[in-house]
This record gives C-alpha cells, sequence and structure tokens, in this order.
C-alpha cells in the first residue's frame, strides 16, 4: 500500500528540520517529502505522471523564494496539469506582500501562510496544515 504523505518544497534545512520538528510535536505521522527547488519540485510530479512515483501527496506546501526555480515559477507550471487541484496547495513563505499573495491564489493555490517568527506559532500553522491534509 502507498502511503500518504506531504509534499514540502523547501530549499532551507533549517527549516525543513523545523517543520519536521513540529510534526513530530503535534504527533501527526504522516510521511513528511521534502524538494529543495523548483527543479526538484516539478520532476517529482513527473514521476507522478510517469508512475514512479503512484500517489499525489495530500497536501503541497510551498516556498516561494528556492534556487534554480523559485515556487512561484514552478506552481504556474504544475497548474495547468489535470490533477493540480485534487489536491490543496499552499504557499509558506517569509513573503507577505498582499499583490504576492493575489498573484498566487490566481494561480490556484488555496491558502498562503507567512513564515511564523517563533516556535509556538509554527506549531499552530503546522496544526493548520494537518488539518488541510487531513480534509482533503
Amino acid at each position: 500500500m502507498v502511503k500518504d504523505y506531504i509534499l514540502i518544497a523547501e530549499d532551507d534545512e533549517d527549516d525543513q528540520f523545523l517543520l519536521k520538528s513540529a510534526f513530530n510535536e503535534i504527533e501527526y505521522t504522516i510521511d513528511l517529502v521534502f524538494v529543495n527547488n523548483g527543479i526538484d519540485l516539478l520532476n517529482h510530479f513527473n514521476n507522478v505522471d510517469n508512475g514512479s512515483i503512484p500517489r499525489l501527496p495530500l497536501l503541497l506546501v510551498v516556498d516561494l523564494n528556492m534556487p534554480k526555480k523559485n515556487g512561484k515559477e514552478a506552481i504556474q507550471e504544475l497548474s495547468i496539469r489535470s490533477y493540480f487541484r485534487s489536491f490543496t496547495t499552499i504557499v509558506f513563505s517569509t513573503t507577505s506582500n498582499d499583490a504576492e499573495k493575489n498573484k498566487c491564489r490566481e494561480l490556484g493555490i488555496n491558502d498562503f501562510f507567512v513564515k511564523p517568527s517563533n516556535y509556538k506559532d509554527l506549531i499552530e500553522v503546522v496544526n493548520t496544515f494537518k488539518t488541510l491534509a487531513v480534509s482533503t
């Protein structure tokens, strides 16, 4: 049986560690799959397309500021795939610009979260991620 998972496009290793820790702290044991940039994110979905990854994520979490291809560019390319709206996609970024948020929503992003500055707030955000993944 193929396990459910959350796909997280995040290039910062410290942020990856904090997200893993927060998911562990709330005792949500779903698999977390990390990719480090927009190219790796697109490659993940290419592997879904060719069958080497047999399942779509329950939730896609995308940082906007990544190397090689930023999150918005990757989402723009993903948004044309027929299955793009079959899972929840959220942006998790340091960017809090309203114009940027609106552009992301136009591309089909379900929600936009600004990275919190403390761990307690991160726990709250991760609880929301859990709720979004469960409701998919």
